[in-house]
């Protein structure tokens, strides 16, 4: 099938970080594209030309709209007559199980609307299986018909980095499956019109597994600079340094950073779909994801403790101090707080008494506490905090002023100069 012969009617089912940039790029090469959301806020707000999703801008949305070949609702009904489908919904962990609740639900919506000839597409991030096993006869039981014969199924992970200027959508290979040969070719011939390269692989299961495994090494590999940089602190080293200098090594060598946690929707959350799947089929432990898990989730409580000691040799106490954090997002110039360690951190520090104010121009509103006291980064807040923490080193934040004004900061990301009333992680 070469859906690169002319435009086809797309459907997007999800229309956030991963979702709304792919409805966007398919609305360029010259699809017709449906942008479905649960969400009526959020509908509402695309609708109207706004954007709020960095990798998306306002100028891109509304020029999409203005096309005619964009539109997005909250009503099912959209879903009919698509010839493909791609799922982009979230995949949340819920007390610490997999939450497939919502891929369930829009394969639901969409089996009831699926026509022979149609493609359908997971894109979201889960355990090797949930395509064969779950999507498919879900799509079996609503539409009558039969995957593989009447209609073509497959899996291709996202590989969204939000807020990436130098990898993004199209330039980044885009990994497809198929359950059958002509799914694949289908997945496949979609994916062409839409990113640079694509790379297929033999089943379903393996690009499940791909996705987790990225993730899954990033995840580990934080973990152990994480417990390095607390190691190295304890011993008087400078793990910052370590890390520049092994990087020169041009071979056998990757460079990762300490932070104060991991966040969003993968690093947290994707390695444990794997790790619960092996244990439920296996009855085994992945003892690197359990351990990586353990060491990121308790950065957050390193950090508040690296704050307790700072304010300590000030003679200082957290109760009662006032506290700017910089950045609430989980990275970078991104509005994701989505599992953010800032988030944490806030709790944390509000739990022993102190004063806690943010900052962020990226995040206007999220998970963080009521009692955070949003603020603008100005001299007078700066100075007026017992300390500043650097969680989320966004481009829009002046390190150089901060440093000018600052009594005393924490850079869990090394992003500011060294000096005399700066410390790092």
């Amino acid at each position: 099938m070469d859906w690169g012969r002319g435009p086809v009617r797309v459907v997007v089912v999800g229309q956030g970080y991963v979702g709304l940039p792919l409805a966007m790029r398919a609305v360029e090469v010259g699809h017709d594209v449906v942008g479905f959301d649960a969400d009526a806020r959020r509908v509402d707000r695309l609708a109207a030309g706004r954007s709020y999703v960095e990798d998306v801008t306002d100028t891109t949305l509304a020029e999409a709209i203005g096309s005619g070949r964009y539109t997005v609702s909250t009503d099912p009904a959209c879903l009919a007559g698509f010839d493909v489908t791609v799922i982009t919904v979230p995949t949340p962990l819920r007390e610490g199980l997999p939450d497939l609740s919502y891929i369930e639900q829009a394969a639901q919506s969409i089996g009831q609307r699926l026509r022979k000839g149609a493609t359908v597409v997971l894109e979201s991030t889960t355990y090797p299986g949930t395509t064969e096993e779950l999507v498919a006869p879900i799509l079996e039981r609503e539409s009558g018909l039969r995957a593989g014969a009447d209609f073509h199924l497959g899996y291709s992970p996202e590989r969204i980095d939000p807020g990436n200027p130098a990898w993004g959508l199209v330039n980044t290979p885009k990994v497809v499956s198929g359950i059958d040969r002509a799914s694949l070719d289908a997945v496949q011939s979609f994916y062409d019109t839409i990113v640079d390269k694509t790379w297929p692989v033999s089943g379903c299961k393996e690009a499940e597994l791909t996705k987790l495994l990225e993730n899954t090494f990033r995840h580990v590999n934080v973990a152990l600079v994480n417990e390095l940089a607390m190691f190295a602190a304890d011993l008087g080293i400078d793990v910052w340094e370590a890390i520049d200098a092994a990087s020169t090594k041009p071979f056998g060598f990757m460079p990762f950073t300490p932070g104060p946690g991991v966040g969003g929707h993968c690093l947290p959350i994707d390695p444990s779909y794997l790790s619960w799947r092996v244990k439920r089929l296996l009855g085994q432990s992945f003892r690197f994801v359990e351990l990586a898990n353990d060491i990121n989730d308790h950065m957050p409580d390193y950090v508040v403790q690296r704050v307790q000691v700072a304010l300590n040799r000030r003679k200082l106490a957290v109760n009662g101090a006032r506290i700017l954090l910089l950045g609430l997002a989980y990275k970078r110039n991104t509005s994701d707080d989505r599992e953010s360690p800032a988030v944490v951190v806030a709790e944390r520090l509000l739990t022993l008494g102190a004063e806690v104010r943010a900052s962020d121009p990226h995040v206007l509103n999220g998970h963080t506490d009521k009692r955070v006291v949003r603020v603008a980064l100005t001299a007078e807040e700066v100075a007026a905090a017992d300390i500043v923490v650097v969680l989320a080193d966004h481009d829009e934040f002046d390190f150089d002023f901060v440093t000018r004004h600052a009594q005393g900061v924490l850079d869990t990301r090394r992003r500011l100069k060294p000096a005399p009333n700066v410390e790092y992680l």
